[in-house]
């Protein structure tokens, strides 16, 4: 059993023993009304429940909640842009890649749903590319401090004042860490809890935040503002082999960098300290299936035949993802679905089984019994969504999965077109996306979903809680300041 089950059952037990001590106390109190006895009698299951309810209760006193003061998403330098004609002129220049190559990624890169504004990093954009240790390190901090400097000036909140410090890069882990490089960059104090995350992929920023939240619970009275940094070091991960489940990586990975400040406070206040919190952390979900020999091996990073380096993407994918998303759902679901939405469930499988169990020849229906299969309505879980961006295709498949429609998909579709896959950052430039559409308001939900290598699947589901005086600037700044406008694109 895992540690995650584990927990719901014992949430399950306390709630449980909580419910079954009440009501031994009321039949407790009946009986000592029916017989008349003394006075006296009638606290004694008073106070046998109050006693338990210190036992028990107490342990499974909710902590403080974790509100996110702001984030802010890097726009990169206009000299960087790769328009895809540009991009196809340089792979055939660079030398590296075959015919047959170049014409596989060219049909990748315009069936997928890319725009002609994404981009590269400077070490990608001479011929042949520099994917050096120090070009690495270069794009690191063109990344990392512009959007760091602009997370501090939002939120007021001084580099010595953070406590906790997580970076996620998922191809890139040098020593110094990138966690180091950050904190010596802003001389950040030394008691600093710095955590550097690798190989964790495009999910990695939930984990990133579920970290943070940790060290935020944990040392409360010392730590009251965390920073989780999210980005990918593209110049690593570039891959100049002709292994064509290796060159996906090069048409969908774009350059982009987020960072998000959290804090803890009271459960319900929004404000902690002097700075207010503009979103509550409502619930986080991590699921893997590592154990699982083929969903393992199904993304790797590995040489190919020649001895280049690269990062696989299997065939069977798409099947290790339904099920992953599958089983996250089933973890996910009890914790953001409202009661009425779960009834409902329950009740339509109730009666799907009842009907599958009363026809003669069950089997007969199997070719399309799963689209008549009920499933939650998770549009009453949360009003914005944060998808995983994986290519047009991908994104609509993942989204009518879910019951998903068009405009719920809008803020995927059009990162991705704008931005590309930028990993475990691309679902902040999506609520950033919703934010410049000046849709988030308070009381709303916002899911964000990642999924990525291990395998695994993360969600973090925010509610908005303040900023509401802000939502209009949003629009006038951050990634989208300048494009908002031209977004959703209408296919032709």
């Amino acid at each position: 059993m895992d540690v995650a089950h584990k927990d719901h059952l014992l949430a399950a037990g306390r709630a449980a023993l909580g419910v079954a001590t009440l009501v031994l106390c009321v039949l407790a109190e009946v009986v000592v009304f029916a017989f008349r006895r003394g006075v006296v009698w009638y606290a004694v299951p008073v106070c046998a429940m109050l006693l338990l309810w210190r036992r028990f209760g107490g342990r499974a006193a909710a902590p403080a909640d974790v509100g996110m003061v702001d984030f802010a998403c890097l726009r990169p330098p206009r000299r960087l842009r790769i328009p895809t004609p540009g991009l196809l002129e340089h792979l055939c220049l660079i030398g590296c890649f075959d015919d047959g190559s170049v014409e596989f990624m060219s049909r990748v890169i315009e069936a997928c749903g890319m725009g002609e504004e994404t981009y590269f990093p400077p070490s990608l954009h001479y011929i042949p590319p520099s994917a050096t240790h120090a070009d690495a390190v270069q794009e690191a901090r063109m990344l990392f401090f512009p959007t760091l400097d602009e997370l501090f000036a939002k939120t007021g909140v001084p580099p010595s004042a953070v406590g906790a410090l997580v970076v996620n890069c998922s191809g890139f882990c040098p020593a110094p860490s990138l966690a180091a490089l950050v904190a010596a960059h802003y001389r950040m104090r030394a008691d600093v809890r710095a955590f550097n995350l690798s190989g964790m992929g495009c999910a990695a920023g939930v984990v990133g935040v579920d970290v943070a939240r940790g060290v935020l619970r944990a040392h409360a009275a010392t730590v009251t503002y965390a920073v989780v940094v999210s980005a990918e070091i593209v110049t690593v991960g570039w891959y100049s082999g002709r292994d064509r489940c290796k060159l996906l990586l090069n048409c969908f990975f774009r350059t982009g960098c987020a960072a998000a400040m959290l804090t803890s406070g009271a459960a319900g206040d929004p404000v902690v300290g002097s700075v207010p919190a503009k979103y509550r952390l409502v619930a986080l979900a991590r699921t893997n299936r590592t154990a699982d020999d083929r969903s393992y091996a199904s993304a790797v990073r590995e040489e190919d035949g020649e001895g280049v380096t690269g990062f696989s993407i299997g065939r069977g994918l798409g099947g290790v993802a339904r099920d992953l998303l599958r089983a996250h759902l089933l973890a996910l679901g009890p914790s953001i679905l409202p009661w009425h939405e779960k009834l409902r469930y329950a009740a339509a499988l109730l009666l799907f089984r009842r009907r599958q169990r009363s026809k003669k020849h069950p089997d007969d229906d199997d070719d399309g019994g799963n689209a008549d299969v009920p499933r939650p309505n998770f549009l009453t879980a949360a009003s914005h969504f944060c998808l995983p961006s994986s290519g047009k295709p991908m994104i609509r498949r993942l989204a009518e999965g879910l019951g998903l429609g068009e405009p719920e998909a809008e803020a995927a579709l059009s990162t991705f077109h704008r931005f590309g896959n930028q990993s475990a950052a691309s679902l902040w430039y999506q609520l950033a996306y919703h934010e410049a559409k000046g849709r988030v308001r308070r009381g709303d939900r916002v899911w964000q979903l990642g999924m990525g290598s291990g395998p695994k699947a993360n969600s973090a589901v925010w509610e908005r809680v303040g900023g509401d005086r802000a939502a209009a600037a949003a629009a006038n700044e951050g990634p989208w300041a300048d494009c908002i406008h031209r977004f959703p694109v209408r296919e032709p």
